[in-house]
């Protein structure tokens, strides 16, 4: 039974097709799995665990609820669009929140999970936002205002991002090799697996004299993909249909 790994699903009401194609692999491809990680960005956006009662919401819990009922153990990471899911999302979807970096033992090999954003250093606006939202004061701030307003305030947000990325280069936005090998050679040398990118592949760093795996999960944008490792390693699936 392999253990699958997924990230960047953006799910939202305006994409029927990612909705789609997510239901159909919690139905069928992640009922075989062991477990499953959801490395962050399940959402486009996520405002407050006091949006679980929208309709939409709702849905997605449900199916993961399901899962989870069903005997498959289902872990959730941050990531930049949905980093105030809480405790309450938890409970309801029947997920574990994990951090990030997480470190596991997969089959007796040592696996480095992250979102992918805090290896994108070369993105300096960016971090300098990541850090000035991910504190207490920021959050606590957000969560106190209407959840109406909240979602005025995410959607603003996102058309500034978007404006600022047309006039990034592709190499700032991606993650810095440097801040990679210094996360591998942190973590003992182990596989990396993490998202963000949007820019799925297979990598292999030369760390200290060591051989290290990089895998980059794919985002759903036109349809969707995981990664399933297991004793023998990992790959990359595409879903069928997409």
């Amino acid at each position: 039974m392999p253990t699958l790994f997924i990230s960047d699903l953006h799910l939202c009401s305006g994409r029927p097709q990612s909705n789609r194609s997510f239901f159909g692999f919690l139905e069928h491809e992640a009922r075989s799995a062991r477990a499953l990680y959801i490395l962050g960005d399940l959402f486009e956006y996520w405002v407050g665990d006091d949006d679980l009662r929208d309709p939409f919401n709702a849905t997605i819990v449900a199916a993961l609820a399901r899962l989870v009922a069903g005997g498959v153990p289902t872990y959730l990471m941050h990531g930049n669009r949905d980093f105030v899911i809480g405790e309450a999302f938890a409970r309801a979807s029947g997920g574990t929140l994990v951090p990030d970096p997480t470190l596991l033992n997969l089959d007796g090999k040592a696996v480095l999970l992250m979102h992918g954003d805090t290896l994108c250093t070369l993105d300096l606006e960016y971090q300098a936002f990541r850090r000035e939202a991910r504190s207490e004061a920021w959050i606590s701030n957000l969560l106190q205002q209407p959840l109406a307003e909240r979602k005025a305030a995410v959607a603003a947000l996102r058309r500034k991002s978007e404006q600022e990325k047309r006039g990034k280069s592709a190499e700032i936005m991606d993650v810095a090799p440097a801040e990679v090998e210094a996360a591998l050679r942190r973590y003992g040398y182990p596989r990396l697996i993490h998202g963000h990118t949007h820019r799925p592949a297979r990598h292999v760093h030369t760390v200290d004299g060591h051989s290290c795996e990089r895998w980059v999960l794919a985002d759903w944008y036109q349809g969707g993909s995981y990664l399933a490792c297991d004793e023998s390693g990992c790959r990359a699936v595409q879903l069928s249909g997409n």
